[in-house]
């Protein structure tokens, strides 16, 4: 018998994004400039090495973040200890409304994400650079 889905991801985005504080794009640009905003970037490190980065974003990948959050992870980032503002990014806004859902959730705050993610920033004419992973050996 197959599955059946009786919360999908459009309603699960929908519910994070009724929860968390969503900024534009152009906001986001001009706050990330606080040094009280941590920009943490939840995309996959091939999609980094493939379309750049925000300069000075925190790289932390989907899959990782609760652990890292957690202080009481082996996993745990200082980062996610300081008392900053933590404004996540994927692409195109959809995982990162999911993972400043789940960051909230756990008790980190405050947090927000950027609509349109790295996408729209990037088309806002915010500040990229390429990354290239350290070369292993």
């Amino acid at each position: 018998m197959p599955q059946t889905i009786t919360r999908g991801i459009k309603a699960l985005i929908d519910e994070a994004n009724a929860e968390i504080e969503t900024l534009n794009a152009k906001d986001a640009i001009e706050i990330s400039k606080n040094g009280d905003v941590v920009i943490v970037d939840i995309r996959d490190p091939r999609e980094i090495e493939r379309d750049g980065r925000i300069p000075g974003a925190f790289a932390c990948t989907r899959g990782m973040l609760e652990f890292w959050i957690d202080p009481q992870s082996p996993y745990a980032k200082p980062i996610f200890q300081e008392d900053k503002k933590f404004v996540f990014h994927c692409a195109g806004g959809l995982r990162s409304a999911l993972a400043a859902k789940t960051a909230k959730d756990m008790g980190l705050k405050p947090v927000a994400h950027i609509a349109g993610g790295y996408a729209a920033w990037r088309d806002a004419g915010g500040p990229t650079e390429q990354w290239e992973p350290k070369k292993k050996g």
